[in-house]
């Protein structure tokens, strides 16, 4: 598969990285767009795949378009790709928030999937969660599952409109791990730690967690209930977590950024 990629942030060449180190795609089937001068230059490791500035006909030769620019870029460079795609090309959009009708609408093209990915992509431990449109067929879209799969997981849903909780709930959930392992190294600081004491003792602790999660036959009620000795310290600090509605104000703020995708979705 020959693949053209529009945007290459971290997100977009997350992806190109991880096609190439699964030797998915080859480095000369790559054509790599990109406006900014300082970010051209630092492609060359993709030689001798095509590097350019601008969107012109050689779009065209490519099975694959992959649009990864920021959401408010995008009618800015829909005008040229509108005039060189081909019908038979598939568009994968990874821009938050602009969905499968806004994309075949200002492309006048209909073989479209958008797909939510997160940042852990760029490490191949992702998650990617994505909706197509009719006009993919089964075919492509398998092709294209292989390729979203080498950044991490993937899950295919049939309602777009899931994708604004997919948003966050998952991409950007990392933020939201940061924002915890963040005041849990703040409180060890305040403790009388230095910072890398604090983060290793934090960090690690996440790490050997969420290996707990995944492998421990238990609920998570249970894992806690495990930690949680009666009369413990561990009790101590989830009653104060219960005070405060630890819990609830981590949902209302997922659900503050559902809405904040749905708005983003409707322009």
């Amino acid at each position: 598969m020959k693949i053209a990629i529009i945007g290459c942030g971290n997100m977009g060449m997350a992806f190109a990285r991880a096609f190439l180190k699964f030797d998915l795609v080859k480095n000369q089937d790559f054509l790599l767009v990109e406006k900014s001068t300082d970010r051209l230059e630092s492609l060359t490791s993709f030689q001798p795949g095509v590097i350019t500035g601008v969107i012109g006909p050689q779009i065209g030769e490519y099975d694959l378009i992959i649009l990864s620019v920021k959401p408010q870029d995008f009618l800015s460079v829909a005008g040229a790709l509108k005039e060189v795609i081909k019908p038979s090309q598939v568009v994968l959009s990874i821009m938050a928030g602009v969905t499968i009708e806004g994309i075949q609408h200002a492309l006048a093209h209909k073989p479209v999937i958008r797909a939510m990915p997160n940042t852990p992509a760029m490490l191949g431990m992702g998650i990617t969660a994505y909706s197509a449109s009719p006009e993919v067929d089964i075919n492509q879209l398998r092709k294209i599952e292989n390729l979203i799969n080498a950044t991490g997981r993937s899950v295919f849903l049939e309602d777009e409109a899931q994708l604004n909780a997919v948003t966050a709930l998952s991409g950007s959930g990392p933020a939201y791990f940061f924002y915890v392992v963040k005041a849990m190294i703040e409180a060890g600081k305040q403790m009388g730690f230095e910072e890398n004491v604090a983060a290793l003792l934090v960090k690690q602790t996440m790490l050997g967690s969420y290996h707990l999660i995944n492998t421990a036959d238990k609920s998570l009620d249970d894992l806690i209930k495990a930690v949680a000795s009666k009369g413990g310290t561990t009790e101590a600090a989830l009653r104060q977590f219960e005070a405060g509605e630890l819990d609830k104000t981590l949902e209302k703020g997922i659900f503050a950024a559902q809405v904040r995708s749905a708005e983003l979705s409707k322009g």
